[in-house]
């Protein structure tokens, strides 16, 4: 056993021979400190993905369905996505959702949504490619809709078809670089509407929302800007308190098929979608992910490793007299091993300690160059000084027992 001066001479030993031989050191350090970088950072991208889509997800709610045209994926008893059968499916009405909410016992709320992409201005300024979504009033009980300033329209503006609308801060920004636009008119494709509210600024997600670009309007005003039975709509059923939404979609089923008059056996001429359909999709995709960084990372940690066995192989060698002397002199064969092994620690432990701090600070920067949080987590710190240990403990086991082995006077002759 050694004691604690040999074990403080030895890592002395260890830290002179790293600080003499700074190019070998260098090379060291690049090899570990690339091969920590590729696993974590692809690790933390990966990870900043997925809580920033869960985080959107999240924010629908899980007491949603959304009665559709087009399931988000295969449906139940289909082996392939058979969209030229969806294609043929009617589009859901504002008639649907009123007749639903008439029969449902499950449903605590019910709202119409469609959108579609034109020209509105304001005075000489005009923005191209606006979203203007169309909806009834109830939208907003269903949806996370975050107003900065205003408000949105009443149950009486919607029924008479008021020319109002709530705006998003793109919207707002380009044309009327911001003063407030409450209570100004737009115009939407020649049709004159009253700004009354004011969307938070949110960005857009990584599922590609974006409600920043969005004007949206009442139903019955937005009947005299599109035909609504010939664009992409959307039904949003909320599920009463304590409902789950298997039972909810058991009885939407049941009700829709008998508003469509559906035969028994007959398919459904609609989809119900919801966001656990949404959240099991991303686990494949973010498991795929994480198995392609963790082979792509242990490659590169692979080849760290290899790099750092190889210099103590090195280093072994061209300190064979030395060795020889230390244990001429009676040094233990512990102290010989830990030598090496505290240097081929500290080489990986440096390597991960500047791998690191250059991913934190990536990390701040992708943040900002890219428009959502990028984060190096703790858990992805641990798994990556976890993994460095292990490499340097297994890459300099092996040069460190070979050096523990010499013997004495064969190390000292071969100087």
């Amino acid at each position: 056993m050694l004691s604690l001066d040999e074990i403080k001479e030895s890592v002395n030993f260890s830290t002179r021979s790293l600080l003499v031989n700074k190019l070998r050191t260098f090379l060291s350090l690049l090899g570990v400190t690339i091969g920590i970088f590729a696993i974590i950072m692809v690790f933390s991208l990966v990870d900043s993905m997925e809580a920033n889509i869960r985080s959107t997800v999240s924010t629908l709610g899980d007491d949603l369905v959304f009665v559709e045209k087009w399931p988000m994926t295969v449906e139940e008893g289909e082996t392939e996505y058979p969209w030229w059968k969806y294609w043929q499916r009617p589009e859901p009405s504002k008639k649907d959702l009123d007749m639903l909410m008439d029969r449902l016992r499950t449903a605590e709320e019910g709202a119409f949504k469609t959108e579609y992409q034109t020209e509105v201005s304001f005075e000489n300024n005009i923005m191209g490619g606006a979203f203007v979504l169309i909806c009834t009033q109830s939208f907003e009980k269903v949806y996370p809709l975050k107003l900065e300033s205003g408000r949105f329209f009443t149950p009486s503006e919607a029924n008479m078809g008021r020319p109002v609308c709530v705006i998003g801060a793109d919207i707002a920004d380009g044309l009327f670089a911001g003063a407030s636009p409450l209570g100004r008119t737009v115009k939407i494709k020649g049709r004159k509407a009253e700004v009354i509210g004011l969307m938070e600024r949110e960005g857009e997600s990584l599922l590609g929302d974006n409600v920043d670009d969005v004007l949206i309007v009442p139903l019955n005003f937005g009947r005299q800007l599109v035909d609504v039975n010939n664009t992409q709509n959307t039904l949003f059923i909320k599920a009463k308190e304590g409902v789950t939404n298997l039972e909810l979609k058991d009885e939407i089923t049941g009700v829709l098929r008998s508003i469509h008059r559906l035969r028994p056996g007959e398919e459904k001429d609609f989809a119900l979608n919801e966001m656990s359909i949404v959240a099991n999709i991303l686990d494949g995709i973010f498991g795929f992910f994480t198995t392609v960084a963790l082979v792509i990372g242990m490659f590169s940690i692979l080849v760290g490793g290899f790099g750092i066995a190889n210099i103590m192989f090195v280093s072994v060698k061209e300190r064979t007299s030395i060795i020889g002397i230390q244990k001429a002199l009676g040094a233990k064969q512990a102290f010989i091993l830990l030598q090496f092994l505290v240097e081929s620690i500290l080489l990986s432990f440096i390597g991960v300690i500047i791998a690191l701090i250059v991913i934190y600070l990536l990390t701040l920067i992708l943040s900002k160059a890219i428009g959502f949080d990028v984060f190096l987590s703790m858990k992805n710190v641990l798994i990556g000084i976890g993994i460095t240990l292990v490499i340097g403990i297994l890459a300099g086991i092996i040069p460190a027992f070979s050096a523990s082995r010499l013997d004495p006077v064969e190390a000292i002759r071969s100087a």
